[in-house]
């Protein structure tokens, strides 16, 4: 059954997407050649409902981070510093800058009046406030594994508590079912269950779509040396997710998947999100500070759960973690280096005919 987390206070004003209406190409990213590497890398950017147990509330806490209660073989932390990464990423604030002058930024399925949306892993909410914010009319339910922290969501949005490899609560079929990020999150079955489950509760018509992330740190022009901490980044964490049965590759994998669930009219979108701000264009130019703010919060949360569990071998120490994450940080603010992160966008329909 789901947990709904009550929520009180009045809202905080949202971050907003560049106003400047820029064409960005995906398939190319130049280095900017004035970068003024003092000002430009200054740190100054930088369902029923039921009463949440304590235990949920608690999470568990390993080398100093907490985790959440409901599952121990989920890497990502739940605590205070992941969640001010995930102001950057899960709070989709850099896809509104690169994708503000889209007609729908929040998404790319075509559906003009849903009426039920599912958001899984829902992170903060974000994703799901705003969706419940654009359309009033629908009802619109984020779910992960923890307590969101969001202090306000409009009454027909509804964050709850729930694994989603269990018997899901929701009752009604869905015109939207978004996800995000859950690279490294579920085995090969697991997520051949999930886009089962997805598939089962889609109205005819209706969409998925989903977004994830390469967990390799990638460059165009040979500025990222090949024995540096970011080069060794994404092998290391490929071979993590071997070892432990949930691969992180899921960016190259997740369109098969849901093709092979019964979706139709796949759809597929690659980014390139800069590394700080050294690329060309105003837009690249946020698009970077806001990543490489993600970045430095994110990375030791990322690291400790999966080098400790499954680095090596043998395993990493905390110690040894955190200062590989030091060299990262270090490296990764070097505006010599043109790095960037691949994202992938995949949007595919149910068949049948929409309602909306």
């Amino acid at each position: 059954m789901a947990t709904e987390i009550p929520q009180s206070t009045p809202p905080t004003v949202a971050a907003t997407a560049a106003e400047e209406e820029e064409q960005v190409q995906d398939q190319g990213i130049e280095a900017d050649d004035n970068t003024d590497a003092d000002s430009a890398y200054d740190g100054g950017y930088f369902s029923d409902t039921t009463s949440l147990t304590s235990s949920i509330t608690r999470g568990r806490l390993e080398n100093g981070r907490k985790y959440q209660a409901l599952r121990e073989d989920y890497w990502g932390p739940s605590d205070g510093q992941q969640f001010e990464s995930m102001e950057m990423i899960l709070s989709h604030l850099m896809f509104l800058i690169h994708d503000h002058s889209q007609p729908q930024p929040l998404f790319r399925s075509p559906i003009k009046e849903p009426q039920n949306i599912l958001d899984l892993g829902t992170g903060k909410g974000d994703w799901a406030i705003d969706v419940a914010d654009e359309f009033p009319s629908a009802i619109v339910h984020g779910v992960d594994l923890f307590p969101p922290p969001s202090p306000w969501v409009p009454p027909n949005c509804f964050l709850e508590v729930e694994d989603i490899l269990q018997r899901w609560s929701w009752r009604q079929k869905f015109d939207l079912i978004h996800l995000r990020l859950l690279f490294g999150a579920f085995t090969d079955p697991e997520w051949e269950h999930l886009y089962e489950e997805c598939f089962a509760h889609i109205e005819p018509g209706g969409w998925i779509e989903q977004v994830e992330a390469d967990v390799r740190v990638l460059c165009d022009d040979d500025t990222l040396p090949a024995d540096s901490n970011m080069a060794s980044w994404g092998p290391e964490f490929l071979s993590c997710g071997e070892r432990s049965g949930r691969k992180l590759d899921t960016i190259d994998t997740f369109a098969t998947r849901i093709e092979k669930a019964g979706f139709v009219d796949i759809h597929e979108q690659d980014y390139k999100f800069p590394v700080g701000p050294w690329a060309k264009g105003k837009v690249y130019k946020e698009l970077g500070r806001a990543n490489l703010i993600h970045w430095d919060r994110g990375l030791e949360g990322w690291a400790m759960w999966l080098l400790t569990k499954y680095g090596g071998p043998p395993p990493w120490s905390k110690e040894e973690v955190q200062v590989y994450v030091a060299k990262m940080k270090l490296e990764m603010k070097d505006p010599r280096i043109h790095s960037y992160v691949r994202m992938r966008r995949v949007w595919a329909r149910k068949p049948g005919q929409s309602k909306h």
